[in-house]
This record gives structure tokens, sequence and C-alpha cells, in this order.
């Protein structure tokens, strides 16, 4: 069966951190809470009513599962805390998993069920998206119901609502009593597309905080936004436009050392576009007064696989250690049990990403890769820079290889550009097809030395930059806006993470 699954990312209004759009929208959301700075309360309740007009725009209709889900895990949060024996508490909680989880399930997951009914009894069957015809018959809408589309964002928001859930139940925290700082907590728009994915635990304090923004902090949130729209306007999206999307869509028409660096370029290039969302995410939030976590630490950098998940995507990561390693039994069951819970819980973060065998695979390299990473430090840990460079280079190949698993849009793909590799790799052509894109190259070089510069020299170019006079920051503002602007291209990108 093929997969028909669209996205709603077509939207000639879709608010997209490159578009203009976004940021009139957000120079009006900026005033308003300026305004009501002092008025808690309102000011919690526009930025709620910014984030799901935000989301309407962004996802059309489906902002009312937005809603569903911020209206069901508010109210089994309160029900799950006033309940005191075990059982009841555990129903509760199975209530809001099953929501949520559905949800999830029936969105993201259907084509990739259908299709593994069929291959195993050959028998098809044609979805109908219920949700729109239900509409449909209740509003008298004409959405399409033949195919079902992907909500935007819905992974990142359901793991969040389940985490608070969970929370509740762990007795970790206490249930949100307002439903209009609930909502405020789920929709949030800044991170609501594509993270990072916040926990209520470290959010929620914050809505009841005044609002004070320092000089230093507006700065530095502008040199956020500004970093992040550099990593994925300069470099993501045009390194994917002008050569990686050719590459891994015809492999045979180039050469072993192209596909080599389409590779090298794809792990550069989902690095920016995501780092770059997550540090145009921070930077919006800290405008408004709200500290997001961390979600990127230089993950090219990592000497082991381990290392390598607590650099990379650390929401994500840490969710899947805080709510299914640790509860599957983590290490404390033997080692075998470890492994399996490592490779398992990896393999629920490849499905995570997309409802595709290519993500299954993904994520198992990655679950086996860390279980035998687990097991080599058990028995030596390297400590010498030889040894630390050593782990260094296998982490980073390793990383790479599966990569290719990642962006392939078939498994054939992945073969025919593992074979072009070992087959056509001509190190005579190596000046020519460098001579023939030599701003190509260079850029792909540049992201590289960006990434892999030492954390003390970029840290002080950043404390350089805030601790500078107005006149300095101004012009330096408005240059890089300048130069992002016109390397701009001609089409909007949606990032990358849009799509799970």
């Amino acid at each position: 069966m093929e997969k028909t699954i669209t996205h709603l990312l077509a939207q000639s209004d879709l608010f997209l951190f490159t578009h203009i759009a976004f940021w009139l929208f957000f120079g009006v959301v900026l005033l308003f809470n300026a305004i009501l700075q002092k008025k808690r309360s309102i000011r919690i309740a526009f930025l709620f009513m910014a984030s799901l007009y935000f989301y309407y725009k962004t996802g059309g209709y489906f902002f009312s599962l937005l809603i569903v889900s911020t209206l069901s895990d508010y109210t089994i949060g309160l029900l799950l805390y006033k309940r005191k024996r075990p059982w009841e508490r555990k129903i509760w909680l199975a209530l809001s998993l099953l929501i949520n989880l559905s949800l999830l399930g029936y969105f993201k997951y259907t084509y990739f069920i259908l299709d593994l009914y069929t291959s195993l009894v050959n028998v098809s069957v044609e979805p109908i998206d219920y949700v729109a015809h239900y509409l449909n018959q209740g509003l008298g809408t004409s959405f399409n119901i033949d195919n079902i589309a992907l909500p935007v964002g819905i992974s990142f928001f359901t793991f969040q609502t389940i985490s608070y859930t969970i929370d509740v139940y762990r007795k970790e925290l206490k249930p949100v009593r307002n439903v209009i700082d609930f909502g405020f907590y789920v929709s949030f728009f800044p991170q609501l597309i594509a993270g990072p994915i916040v926990r209520a635990k470290t959010f929620i304090p914050q809505i009841y905080r005044s609002l004070i923004l320092s000089e230093k902090w507006i700065w530095w949130a502008i040199l956020l936004i500004i970093g992040g729209l550099f990593k994925k306007i300069v470099i993501s999206d045009f390194i994917s436009t002008n050569f990686i999307d050719r590459v891994f869509q015809h492999p045979t028409a180039y050469s072993g050392f192209e596909v080599i660096t389409s590779i090298y370029a794809y792990a550069l290039q989902i690095y920016c576009d995501f780092s770059g969302y997550t540090d145009i995410a921070l930077g919006a939030a800290l405008l408004l007064g709200f500290r997001l976590p961390k979600n990127f630490n230089h993950p090219y950098k990592a000497t082991s696989l381990s290392d390598f998940w607590r650099r990379w995507h650390i929401s994500l990561s840490s969710w899947l250690r805080d709510y299914l390693y640790i509860p599957l039994g983590g290490n404390q069951k033997g080692k075998v049990r470890a492994y399996f819970n490592l490779v398992f819980t990896m393999l629920v973060g490849g499905l995570w990403h997309g409802a595709a065998l290519k993500f299954v695979i993904w994520g198992t390299l990655h679950g086996v890769g860390l279980s035998i990473n687990k097991l080599l430090t058990r028995r030596t840990r390297p400590t010498s820079k030889i040894g630390k460079a050593v782990g260094w280079v296998i982490t980073f190949h390793f990383v790479m290889l599966t990569w290719i698993v990642f962006r392939v849009d078939s498994l054939q793909t992945a073969e025919v550009m593992l074979d072009r590799i070992t087959r056509a790799f001509l190190p005579i052509e190596l000046s020519h097809i460098i001579g023939s894109q030599p701003y190509l190259f260079s850029l792909i070089i540049l992201g590289f030395i960006m990434h892999w510069m030492p954390d003390t020299f970029r840290r002080n170019i950043k404390i350089r930059f805030v601790k500078s006079p107005l006149w300095v920051k101004l012009i330096l503002s408005v240059l890089l806006l300048y130069v992002i602007n016109f390397l701009q291209q001609n089409t909007l990108i949606p990032f990358i993470y849009f799509r799970f």
C-alpha cells in the first residue's frame, strides 16, 4: 500500500520561523506581553490564546486535538492527584496514556499498521480520516477524508502531556489548578511544533513568576535567534537544496566522493536545521520571559554513542530514559535485560520519528550500538587523548552511517549509495568536484568548524557580543540579518522535524 500521509506544511500562510509573517505575529505578541507584564493571569491567558492562534495557522482544524489533549490531561491530573488507592491511580494513568497514544497512533501510525497488515494477509484496506468525516457531518465542512493528515507537532505535545500525567502519578508534581495555565504550558508556541519537549516541573513554576528581563538576556535571546536563522537558512537550506537532495534522489548520477560528502553534509544539515529551530525557540521564549531547556550540546563532538545521546535531542533522549528505559527496569535487572531495554527504548525512539521501517532500523541500530558501547565501557573506559580520539572517530562515523538510513526514501537507495561509495570512488576527480562548487564545500567545512570550535572560544564570543556597546550590537545584528535574508532560498523550506 502506498503511503499517502499528507502534511499541512504546504499551507501558504504557515508561520515558519523563517517567514516574515511569524515575526510580525511575534512582534505583536511581544508588545502585549510587555504591556500585560504586571497582570499575570491576563498575560498568561493572552499568551495561551496567541499560542492557539499560532497552532491554528500552522495546523488548521487540528488545533482541536491540542484542546482535547489539554482538557483530558488537565482533568485526569486533578482526579489522579485526589485518588489514594493505587489501583484507582493506575486506572487514571492508563486512561491518560490510552487517550494520548490513541491519538498519536491513529494519526501517525495508521498507514504503517495497515501496510504491515496488507503484507501479512495480502488484503488492502483503504483508511478514512474519521476526524475529518465527523467534522464534515457536524460542521458542514468539506475536508478531504481519503487521506489521514499528520498534525504538525503531535509527537512533541503528546510526549509533553504524557510526562505531566506520569509526574503527577509519581507524586513528583502537583497538578495545575488553572486550566488556562495548563493549556499555556501545553501549547506555548515557540516550542510547540518541534520542541524541545518541556517538562511541567521546569516550566509551570515560571508561569507564576514576575516578568523580569535584563538587557543582557534580551541580547542573548537576539543572538540565539540570529544564530538559529543563520544555521537554518545560510547552512542547512543551502546545502540541502543545492546538493544533498539531489544526491539522495539520484545517487547513481554521482561519484562515491560526492555520495560520501552528501552524507557528511546531511549530518550537518539536520543538526543545523533542528538545533537552529531550537535556538530560535529558546530565544523567542526568553524574550517572552520563559527559559526552555537546552536541546543540543554539539553532538558531533561525542566520544561515545552514549555521549552522543547526551548531546543530541536532549529533551527526547532524557524523556525516553525517564519514562521508558528506567520503568522497564533500566540496568537494575541484569546485563541481558539492560541491553534489551536499551534496544527496545531506541526502537521506540526510532518509531517516534516516523512510521516507517527505516526509522525502526535506525532506532534499532542505535540501540545495538548503545548496548555495545555499554558492554565495552564496563571493561575499559578510555581516558587518554588517543583513546578519546579513537572513540570520537568510531562514534562519528557510526552516526554518519545511520543517518543514511534515516534520510533515504527507500532502503534500496541506501544500498545504492553504499555501492557507489565502494565502487565509484575516484580520487583523481576530487579536485574537479570541489572546484566545481567551491562555495558549497566551503560552507560545509565552515559549518563543521563552527560546530567543533572550542567551547571556551564560543563562550567568549557570546560574552563579548552581549557586553559590547549598543551601537556595535545593532550594526552586527543588522549585518547578519541582511546576509541571512540575502542568502535565503527562493522557496521557504520547512524545518525537518515538523514532519515528526
